[in-house]
């Protein structure tokens, strides 16, 4: 088991370490962030005396490492926009991000292994075909579009519900859902396509034999084999939520890391980009090592291959 252990956190580190190099380079590939500080009619010695202020004058390779030995002591440097140290602006909207991610995350587990187990219990059914269909139509709508969507008709048509903000829980709704769509679609396909595979393992059969009711048979056997699939997916859609909320959170107007990355981008903020950047994919990496281990623990086998 350490070994298994040890063998994916050097994954999980390598990953993260080709992470930062990606996110730094890319950084820097979208614009000179001078141009934004200085006026318009600014000389190129000003233009090239505020470069070398920032150390943007240097190799690239050079720059990456005094970033990398700032960043292992916590310092991103400061920000561009702000004038205030990167990490802590992350920081300090990171709530907002975990408030609405977790929501949807919660959301989509829930209501997709739901929907999974009555599509399959229903197989072949007129029920089983249209939850199929709608995810398939789910999974492949982006979740800014239906992010847009939602407001045109819940907020503007009908008023029912506040189009951006975050001022009460009624205005996390619209953006919990965007965000989570897409991964109910996923989980109800999964959840459908291993129960049905596990409906007819031969334990099943033998407990029908027994005169064991369909409903315990369901929940207390069947779906326990039946979720391990869905199980290690739980890191890789968790991931995707906080990933997918950069967009989401723009769209809605919700003050969080991925609306603080895009205004960033925008500004040609490097250190916010980057303390943004690696906070998620260091948070994305380290769910996925924990479900690989808690996946590990379920299956024995997986730990042994």
């Amino acid at each position: 088991m350490l070994n298994y252990f040890l063998r994916r956190l050097g994954r999980a580190v390598v990953t993260i370490i080709g992470i930062s190099i990606l996110v730094f380079i890319a950084a820097r590939l979208s614009g000179d962030p001078t141009l934004h500080m200085l006026p318009e009619d600014a000389s190129a010695a000003e233009v090239a005396a505020l470069r070398a202020e920032l150390g943007l004058d240097q190799a690239y390779w050079i720059q990456y490492l005094r970033y990398a030995m700032h960043a292992l002591q916590g310092d991103f440097g400061i920000s561009l926009r702000y004038g205030e140290p990167a990490l802590p602006l992350v920081l300090q909207v990171v709530p907002a991000t975990l408030q609405l991610a977790l929501s949807a995350f919660v959301l989509a587990k829930v209501a997709g292994i739901a929907l999974g187990v009555v599509a399959a219990l229903n197989r072949g059914t007129w029920l089983d075909r249209g939850l199929r269909g709608g995810a398939i139509l789910a999974d492949s709508a982006p979740p800014f579009w239906i992010g847009m969507m939602l407001i045109l008709f819940f907020s503007i048509q009908l008023q029912w519900l506040p189009s951006s903000g975050r001022l009460s829980l009624e205005s996390m709704i619209l953006p919990m859902l965007a965000i989570a769509i897409g991964s109910i679609a996923t989980t109800l396909r999964l959840t459908r396509s291993s129960m049905l595979e596990t409906l007819s393992a031969d334990y099943v059969k033998f407990l029908r034999s027994r005169g064991i009711s369909r409903r315990t048979i369901v929940w207390k056997h069947a779906l326990r084999n039946a979720a391990i699939p869905v199980v290690a997916l739980l890191g890789i859609q968790l991931g995707y939520l906080l990933a997918g909320t950069v967009i989401i959170e723009t769209v809605f107007n919700w003050p969080g890391v991925g609306r603080l990355m895009v205004e960033a981008l925008a500004s040609r903020d490097f250190p916010v980009i980057q303390a943004g950047a690696l906070f998620v994919s260091v948070v994305t990496v380290l769910l996925n090592l924990a479900v690989d281990m808690l996946f590990g623990i379920i299956d024995p086998r997986i730990r042994y291959e």
